[in-house]
């Protein structure tokens, strides 16, 4: 599945649209953060993702069926309901991404990554 900067790339190239073109139809946004975003180094907010859905003549739940980050509302209640789960996740804020690998490694020891 492609990702959410990777299907705006598409859609905006399909247009035959330049970043900066794209950028200044969606209003105060600069080449640049729609670069980012392409890129996946930033996520636009709500607001800025139905005009990039409007612009680019797509229904905005399409723009969002490729937006892969976990859903943030969902973490938050289950660390307030789980305290080991809230424990867990703050602590794993502290490891490096080799100690996360290593641990992932640890509980399945068939992933590769």
């Amino acid at each position: 599945m492609k990702t959410l900067g990777q299907h705006i790339r598409e859609l905006r190239e399909r247009q035959d649209l330049s970043l900066r073109e794209f950028a200044k139809r969606l209003g105060e946004l600069s080449a640049a953060f729609v670069s980012d975003v392409e890129l996946g180094r930033r996520f636009p907010s709500d607001k800025v993702l139905a005009k990039m859905a409007q612009v680019l003549g797509v229904p905005v739940d399409e723009l969002k069926s490729h937006d892969q980050r976990p859903p943030v509302d969902e973490i938050k209640q289950r660390a307030a309901s789980d305290p080991a789960f809230g424990f867990a996740l703050r602590r794993i804020s502290e490891l490096t991404s080799e100690q996360i690998n290593d641990l992932i490694k640890k509980v399945d020891p068939q992933k590769k990554q």
